[in-house]
């Protein structure tokens, strides 16, 4: 039987394709977050359907951390949190990091990253929105995402000894 084609596979058969990466962030007990990506199963990080790919895991970690930081805040300020999700999606063109040679790529990565917040809470729609303004401004994924940051990628003179785990 045929292996079918990964999506690296199709990517390249057509180049220019714009698709929208999609995560599903719900809050849970603990401040824990639950993230939906595609049709992976949960807790299996290369169940059946593949892998997120590092995209799908930074709209991952940017919705977890704005739902970390609205329910922490509902908590301090005494609201009951009923249903908490994020829905983050964003365009890519991922077919242009496929392109080996060029030595100037054309525009890699996200434009734009829209995230809609679904909160059912015991509070005015004023303070909710309040609350997600204020997990906005002090998230440090959507800080790292909205601020120019340094990055420093370089190759280690060798091999670690070991790997973490």
């Amino acid at each position: 039987m045929p292996k079918p084609p990964s999506r690296i596979d199709e990517e390249k058969r057509h180049p220019g394709a714009v698709r929208t990466l999609r995560c599903r962030t719900v809050a849970e007990d603990r401040f824990q977050q639950r993230n939906h990506i595609r049709d992976l199963p949960d807790g299996s990080p290369d169940g059946g359907g593949g892998t997120p790919t590092p995209s799908e895991v930074l709209l991952a970690a940017l919705g977890s951390c704005l739902s970390a930081g609205i329910h922490a805040d509902a908590v301090a300020r005494h609201i009951p949190v009923h249903r908490l999700e994020l829905v983050v999606e964003a365009e890519i063109d991922s077919t242009a990091g496929w392109t080996l040679g060029n030595a100037e790529p054309g525009p890699i990565g996200f434009e734009a990253i829209r995230v809609t917040v679904h909160l059912d809470a015991d509070a005015p729609r004023d303070v909710l929105a309040a609350l997600v303004r204020h997990a906005t401004l002090w998230s440090p994924v959507a800080n790292t995402l909205h601020n120019p940051v340094h990055l420093d990628v370089a190759l280690a003179d060798s091999a670690p000894d070991t790997l973490p785990a």
